[in-house]
């Protein structure tokens, strides 16, 4: 994998670049499509690829180890050709489903023992165990295990939670190494820095992070349960560490104005479920604030849920169709929703890189937060 940095801001630390994968080119800014089990909910490739504009989707271990299982994905080649996603595909390492499953895990310095979500089964994730689950999957990105502690964790067990991590990443990175590519094409590790909202295990875990010179780098346990502004600071305070060289990735963020501020600090890829999860709850994004399609104000609203909007979905269903889609349950609007929040994501993150490029990112970024800081 290979990172050009093309543009940088010169009054914020905005980057724009482009990442080359065996499966295609990345510009960056970038947000991907989480694709949990394979598939991003309700969304077929040709539309992800054709009207949404994904470069890159995701991903995730813990889901796909389970289901369909490695037996299944291997026979098939790997995932890129298991779901026909020819694009470059990252997978999380399954650490933050693991850490999501606090009743039913247990941490030892081994791995993460912890019961299937699905039928109660006992499985034990070890960091090489994981290296080699990913090399099964055959993403083109792959994310180190990891333990994601909570955001209002006491120092001592951050930093208990943190040595363990760093202990992990030593073992993911030599399990990788002595381990090849199953599939043909190039996978590329990329280690995860931890540390809970405190600085000096956050600088720490940066620095230890930086050592790796891989071929990126990610910044994980932000947005589960801090506070907004020390989510800011963090990023800020680790972007200042890691290599300027290579890509920065923020993990599992966030709103549309949690993206443009990150940006700003100098990220250049995220993920979240936030598009397709609240479109299904009736939650549109815009330009110009958010709109909630289960109100009633838009139930005699015979306008384009967005006239300039990105997607077809914007210009050919009406709002007051969305609203009663989306109030009587039916699938079609779920999948409208999605796609049009997913689609206002990339476009969202295309115009932060026009502007980027263009000199005008600060004056264009403060409009937008401001703008979409509405409800509609």
């Amino acid at each position: 994998m290979k990172f050009e940095l093309q543009y940088s801001d010169t009054k914020t630390n905005a980057r724009a670049g482009l990442i080359t994968t065996d499966h295609g080119i990345i510009e960056t800014p970038i947000f991907m499509p989480v694709g949990t089990q394979g598939a991003v909910k309700a969304v077929h490739m040709p539309e992800l690829k054709d009207d949404i504009k994904a470069q890159i989707i995701l991903g995730n271990t813990y889901h796909l180890y389970l289901r369909p299982g490695l037996d299944i994905l291997e026979k098939a080649g790997g995932l890129h050709k298991f779901n026909g996603w020819d694009r470059p595909i990252l997978t999380d390492s399954g650490g933050f489903q693991v850490f999501s499953l606090s009743e039913n895990r247990k941490l030892r310095e081994e791995g993460a023992e912890f019961r299937s979500h699905i039928d109660g089964s006992k499985h034990l994730f070890t960091p090489e165990k994981v290296m080699d689950i990913e090399r099964t999957i055959g993403a083109d990105i792959i994310m180190a295990f990891d333990e994601c502690c909570p955001g209002d964790a006491e120092y001592d067990y951050a930093k208990q939670s943190l040595g363990l991590t760093e202990r992990w990443l030593d073992r993911c990175f030599k399990r990788f190494n002595e381990t090849e590519p199953k599939y043909g094409y190039q996978q590329s590790l990329f280690p995860i820095v931890q540390g809970c909202v405190y600085p000096e295990l956050r600088i720490r875990a940066a620095e230890n992070v930086a050592a790796k010179e891989a071929d990126g780098n990610a910044i994980g346990g932000l947005a589960v349960g801090e506070p907004t502004e020390k989510m800011y600071e963090m990023i800020e305070l680790v972007n200042g560490i890691l290599p300027k060289d290579k890509p920065r990735y923020l993990m599992g963020v966030g709103t549309p104005i949690n993206i443009l501020e990150a940006i700003e600090r100098g990220v250049d890829m995220f993920d979240c479920i936030m598009p397709t999860r609240n479109g299904r709850n009736g939650q549109i994004f815009t330009p110009f604030g958010t709109m909630n399609m289960r109100n009633k104000k838009w139930e005699y609203d015979f306008s384009p849920i967005d006239p300039e909007g990105p997607s077809f979905v914007d210009r050919i269903y009406s709002k007051a169709y969305l609203h009663h889609l989306i109030k009587v349950n039916e699938i079609l609007g779920l999948q409208i929703a999605s796609i049009h929040n997913l689609a206002f994501y990339l476009w969202l993150v295309k115009e932060a890189r026009k502007h980027i490029i263009a000199g005008d990112f600060p004056i264009w970024k403060t409009q937008m937060v401001r703008q979409m800081d509405n409800r509609l």
